[in-house]
């Protein structure tokens, strides 16, 4: 085990074998990594375990650069594991570059099913015995899709849990991927309108961008092509802290000066290339709809539900909206057929997207008789108007399960955790412990 010193923290890495199948647990293995992080000088104390799952689905964990973040707050009190989930960063990879060597689509496709939350958790519990023993108990803190894993921890293995912190990631536990996306919509909307109030001089440069684009195709510097409907995506970050000032930033340089003719310029398609391609997190695109299916809600699967679900919002018809001199509405996190033809990283996957797309009966996830009658204590910040999750089936899922304590608050966007701190954190440790 590698151990590493950073300011105010020592790192020890870990790896783990875990079956790719749990209910084939003498089958193939594939290897999970996770970082400890204590603080510098508590490494010989008998600090309780936090456990952190990284939103997503496919994001690694964070990078520690020392004692920074919502870190400054866990060190004081737990010995934290920052895992990457199954097929992110030092983990197992699954990507372009190797799911090819599990042969055609469909096997990629029945490989990548093993990637789900369920099979999270129960990575988690073999790591959790192999550093705790049997009978320990370790806190979990889960954000935004890491919530909805921990939400799948309390319904089939709570006996491993001591605590449980959510930030932005209480699912609906009964949601269909449509009623998740139609639900979106209009706060997708929501948010475009705030950020043309606060910055109304993008309205026009938006239209004159989508104009640009629908005169012709327009290669990004890792060759990929910027779409009218690729740059509608760039609203993902709206969700944000800082997501709506990172945009018009990006808006107000898209064009060169001074020159005769409208070119978008090369920093502004270098930048665009950055917030768009999936070459880091792959399995955010191919298994983001699957995190919604269960086979009691839809067993017919999730059928590229966000793409369906567009059609009927037609003000996010970006073509028509330049036409007609109305506001073209940026999209947010939703994932669309399309990407996987304009985007590199994403292209040699497009029929394993597809097979998973329409793949039916998958798994439950939750179990919500067992939720509500939960012992585990459970501390659960819901942002008001959260872009990502339903704060209306936040609420609905926090009254289904026992024992769980709400803070609803707007004053931070999905990105509390990260944003805060260490406050967002610390408003659970203390919700969760009876002091708040």
């Amino acid at each position: 085990m590698a151990v590493h010193r950073q300011p105010g923290t020592v790192l020890t890495d870990h790896a783990f074998a875990v079956p790719l199948d749990h209910d084939a647990p003498d089958g193939e293995q594939i290897e999970v990594y996770a970082r400890e992080v204590v603080a510098a000088g508590r490494q010989d104390d008998r600090l309780p375990w936090l456990l952190y799952l990284q939103g997503g689905p496919g994001g690694r964990s964070p990078r520690p650069l020392g004692r920074d973040g919502w870190l400054t707050r866990a060190l004081d009190d737990y010995r934290v594991l920052l895992l990457d989930q199954r097929g992110t960063g030092r983990s197992t990879p699954a990507s372009r570059q190797t799911l090819p060597g599990r042969g055609d689509a469909a096997a990629q496709a029945r490989y990548l099913a093993h990637f789900r939350a369920d099979s999270i958790i129960r990575d988690c519990e073999v790591i959790r015995r192999r550093l705790l023993g049997a009978d320990g108990r370790w806190s979990v803190l889960g954000q935004s899709f890491g919530g909805f894993c921990a939400v799948t921890y309390l319904s089939f293995a709570p006996e491993g849990l001591r605590e449980v912190l959510i930030t932005g990631g209480l699912p609906g536990l009964r949601s269909s991927a449509e009623e998740v996306y139609r639900a979106a919509y209009p706060r997708i909307e929501r948010k475009n309108l705030g950020h043309y109030a606060r910055y109304p001089e993008d309205v026009g440069t938006v239209r004159e961008i989508v104009r640009h684009l629908n005169d012709g195709k327009i290669a990004l510097p890792g060759g990929g092509r910027l779409t009218p409907e690729a740059f509608q995506s760039l609203g993902a970050m709206l969700g944000s802290a800082d997501g709506s000032h990172t945009l018009h930033y990006l808006i107000e340089d898209a064009f060169v000066p001074g020159l005769s003719v409208p070119v978008l310029s090369d920093s502004f398609l270098s930048e665009v290339q950055t917030h768009l391609s999936f070459a880091g997190n792959p399995l955010y695109a191919v298994l983001h709809e699957a995190i919604y299916g269960q086979r009691s809600v839809s067993p017919g699967g999730t059928d590229w539900a966000a793409d369906r679900v567009r059609r009927e919002f037609p003000q996010f018809d970006a073509a028509g909206a330049a036409a007609q001199d109305r506001p073209v509405l940026f999209t947010g996190e939703t994932i669309h057929p399309w990407m996987f033809a304009t985007d590199p990283a994403l292209a040699p996957l497009h029929e394993t997207a597809e097979l998973l797309a329409h793949r039916g009966q998958w798994p439950d996830l939750y179990r919500p008789e067992r939720l509500a009658r939960n012992e585990v204590p459970v501390a659960a910040a819901i942002y008001h108007d959260d872009m990502y999750v339903d704060t209306a089936d936040s609420l609905a899922t926090a009254r289904a399960v026992q024992n769980l304590r709400t803070w609803v608050t707007d004053e931070y966007e999905h990105d509390g955790l990260r944003v805060s701190g260490g406050r967002v954190l610390d408003r659970l440790v203390r919700l969760v412990r009876g002091e708040s």
